[in-house]
């Protein structure tokens, strides 16, 4: 089904409901939850996704799962998604966080075929089977590392956020231990009881976070190395390679 509003199809007795939708660049889907867990997958453009474990940032041919009944934000950059709303009981990953999936080609041709697929469709038949399989191969989808998580403790938190909306890979923890009033040491240990990674690994990802966005939108390899604060280009694209297995070139000539 295509462009077709969730609410009319919901009810309907199926594992798995299958929605396709085109959104203009630019358009926000304001704080809101679903009965049903939902895989989120952008075939162009780029989606940024915020929930209260924190922020998320979706490239082309990738998805984002969202279990059922979290609160989510998105913004779509000039994306046209393929949605699976699936039944909480048949939900095939256990994760209670969104999680940044990799899409397989088979995966992909799987749900460019579910927007075929009836609300009510045989599940005895091939949609049925088309369903199950979605399923197997989203049980199976493997995570990709754009996720920086928030944490809970006010006061740190509130540096994350602020890091967010403006990067900068020279940022020294040092620097937000001293702001908290604790030693390097404690700064390093409450990062990691909170966040569940190192501040440098979270640092990284944010760096990759805000640099997928405006790679997308064209601005130069340098400009984006720069001014995240990389020493040059081939720093940044080296990491970025480390991360997302390409270089930043590769990424968008595959993306757009």
């Amino acid at each position: 089904m295509l462009n077709t509003p969730l609410h009319s199809v919901d009810h309907i007795a199926r594992p798995i409901v299958a929605i396709g939708t085109d959104y203009a660049r630019g358009t926000l889907l304001d704080t809101h939850d679903h009965r049903r867990a939902q895989f989120l997958y952008g075939m162009t453009g780029l989606m940024e996704v915020e929930t209260d474990d924190g922020s998320w940032v979706v490239p082309p041919y990738n998805g984002v799962w969202i279990p059922a009944r979290k609160r989510h934000q998105v913004r779509m950059h000039g994306v046209s998604t393929r949605s699976l709303y699936i039944e909480p009981q048949a939900a095939p990953r256990p994760s209670s966080y969104c999680e940044v999936l990799v899409v397989s080609p088979l995966l992909h041709q799987l749900l460019l075929a579910s927007a075929n697929m009836p609300a009510q469709y045989e599940e005895d038949g091939r949609d049925g089977a088309l369903a199950q399989l979605l399923l197997h191969e989203l049980r199976l989808a493997q995570t990709l590392p754009l996720f920086a998580p928030l944490p809970r403790e006010q006061h740190l938190a509130r540096l994350c956020k602020s890091f967010l909306q403006q990067p900068h890979i020279g940022t020294r923890p040092e620097d937000w231990a001293r702001q908290l009033n604790k030693s390097q040491r404690t700064f390093s240990r409450l990062f990691r009881q909170q966040t569940g990674m190192s501040f440098a690994t979270w640092r990284q990802q944010a760096c990759v976070m805000a640099a997928l966005p405006r790679l997308l939108s064209g601005t130069p390899v340098t400009q984006v190395a720069l001014d995240l604060g990389y020493d040059s280009p081939s720093a940044f694209s080296s990491m970025f390679r480390r991360v997302l297995g390409k270089s930043p070139t590769s990424f968008v000539h595959t993306s757009v």
